[in-house]
């Protein structure tokens, strides 16, 4: 390929300002910085603008980020943005602004969901401009989906089989292309090409293909670690959602050497989000997705090792060390633990529940989902935040959603600010007292039963996907009985600990367990405040009674 043919293929950057000198000054700051991998471009004016965005949207080539002036002759900065968007919806926008645009600037948040506003002058660059710019560019990349041959999945676009898989590449990172085999020709001769395989096929830009393959076969397939690198460390944690993330960051960057182990895939509950937008320092919110990714990025960083997928499945004192047992047969020692295994939904205790899992009926948002979703009539299961995220995420591509929620007020589990979007977003109906009774069809989903909570009535009305978001529960049922839970299973800690069950003459700290050195935080945890941000709280203060401990207080 010439260097011109692949200077166009580069995704854009689109710098826009009136003042010449300015744009020059943007125009050689941005490509000294990203020009070996984004295609800068500049105007100075919205009209000329205009027209760049006529040629890319023609060309379908890729915008990255917008680098938007707010005081232009012909149109706000914040006005541009509005058609910009509209056309490349997925582009990152920064605007740059005086001192006495910052009320504009805090408008167009909202407005335009303005990622970052920037005051002139930003210098030095190193200092004010790339770090705001990497970090929105790393955001857009982890969404990116180019134009290339990579991964591609060979499936049903309903199968449970085919979305554990679609469902564990898309929570790692792992960009691919998915072709239905049911209506793609190309899927159907990659399928023919593999007589007696069982479906979904992988398909790796080397060649290899990988028949229905498990979460193990992927991981190794894309090259995540499921061996620890040494046999014993300062901290192991157990679990990488917020809780476990915040902890492996600390410990690590405070010199411990630490390890994570998590059963799927880095996030957690929290992972699965569309967006959470009540999370301090992210006024336009962030996805679970890349919340996630920042951390274990962050994480790595420090010297963090984190296992995944790998299930623990023991656990046993043997002083002064803990011994964790994998799934696998490995033993790993641990000087200090932290239990941080967060929460499942629970499963619906229903007829049709087990044989429509994955084929109809999800737990969690399922994001994956989103696309077969579009012009469908999707029903969201639970009244607290995860159910709400979701009705407002499935919204942009569900033709109706209906959330169903058991009690008489979506208000009493709700924060207000979802309950508030809810009710602006016309395609969202809420159903009080109402609760799923049985899922019914063929090899899919196709009717759902639905009850009246207060009368009892029962009604039925067509449905494919249905999302359910009701109640939590431990994951704690390997500890057996080395841990001390309450009567649900979560860990107790602190003044919970049962006086029988601790061995030292000083109380357990306020995050440890029954067992000295060993300590929960999070959702796992005995009476905990079930938020992202009071779960990374949590694991930052586990690693400071980790400390203690190590130091004999």
């Amino acid at each position: 390929m010439s260097q011109a043919a692949d200077e166009v293929l580069k995704p854009v950057i689109l710098a826009v300002d009136d003042d010449p000198q300015v744009l020059r000054a943007v125009r050689r700051d941005l490509r000294a910085n990203y020009g070996d991998r984004y295609r800068v471009l500049g105007a100075t004016s919205a009209g000329e603008a205009f027209g760049v965005l006529d040629v890319l949207d023609e060309r379908g080539q890729d915008t990255a980020l917008f680098l938007v002036d707010q005081r232009m002759p012909d149109i706000t900065g914040v006005e541009f943005l509005v058609d910009a968007v509209s056309r490349f919806p997925d582009a990152r926008r920064v605007l740059l602004t005086a001192y006495a645009d910052t009320d504009a600037a805090i408008t167009a948040i909202n407005q335009v969901r303005l990622d970052y506003y920037l005051m002139k002058p930003w210098d030095p660059p190193a200092e004010r401009l790339f770090p705001v710019l990497d970090d929105l560019l790393s955001d857009w990349l982890a969404a990116y989906r180019p134009r290339y041959q990579g991964v591609r999945i060979v499936g049903q676009l309903v199968s449970p089989q085919t979305h554990e898989v679609r469902d564990f590449l898309t929570r790692n990172g792992q960009p691919f292309q998915f072709l239905n085999v049911e209506t793609d020709g190309e899927a159907r001769k990659l399928a023919a090409g593999h007589p007696g395989a069982a479906l979904p096929l992988v398909v790796f830009p080397g060649g290899t293909v990988l028949s229905a393959p498990t979460p193990a076969e992927l991981a190794e397939q894309i090259g995540l670690s499921t061996t620890a690198s040494r046999p014993h460390y300062d901290a192991v944690i157990i679990g990488a959602g917020p809780t476990g993330l915040a902890a492996g960051v600390y410990g690590a960057s405070e010199g411990l050497s630490t390890l994570l182990v998590d059963a799927n895939s880095p996030g957690g509950q929290a992972g699965t989000s569309s967006l959470i937008e009540n999370y301090l320092g992210f006024p336009s919110g962030l996805s679970g997705g890349d919340l996630a990714r920042r951390a274990v990025a962050q994480a790595a960083r420090f010297g963090a090792e984190l296992l995944h997928p790998m299930e623990v499945s023991g656990f046993r004192r043997a002083d002064p060390a803990r011994i964790i047992t994998l799934a696998d047969g490995t033993e790993i020692s641990a000087e200090t633990v932290l239990l941080a295994m967060g929460v499942s939904y629970n499963r619906l205790q229903i007829p049709g529940a087990t044989e429509f899992e994955g084929a109809g009926l999800y737990y969690g948002a399922a994001t994956t989902e989103s696309s077969a979703c579009i012009s469908q009539h999707v029903f969201i299961v639970g009244g607290a935040n995860s159910a709400g995220q979701a009705a407002v995420h499935f919204a942009k591509y569900a033709a109706q959603v209906s959330v169903l929620v058991r009690s008489d007020s979506l208000e009493a589990g709700m924060s207000q600010y979802l309950v508030d979007e809810i009710h602006r977003t016309p395609n969202i109906e809420v159903r009080l007292n109402t609760q799923v009774a049985a899922l019914l069809g063929g090899e899919r989903l196709e009717r759902v039963r639905l009850a009246d909570s207060v009368t009892g009535a029962e009604t039925e009305e067509e449905a494919k996907f249905v999302f359910t978001f009701i109640g939590a529960r431990p994951r704690t049922g390997w500890l057996g009985e080395a841990v001390a839970t309450d009567g649900h299973g979560f860990v107790l800690t602190g003044a919970d600990v049962p006086p029988e069950t601790w061995s030292l003459e000083r109380p357990p700290a306020f995050l440890e367990t029954c067992v000295p050195g060993v300590f929960a935080a999070g959702d796992v945890r005995a009476g905990s405040v079930k938020r992202v941000a009071s779960g990374v709280g949590e694991g930052a203060m586990a690693v400071a009674l980790m400390h203690q401990y190590r130091a004999g207080s």
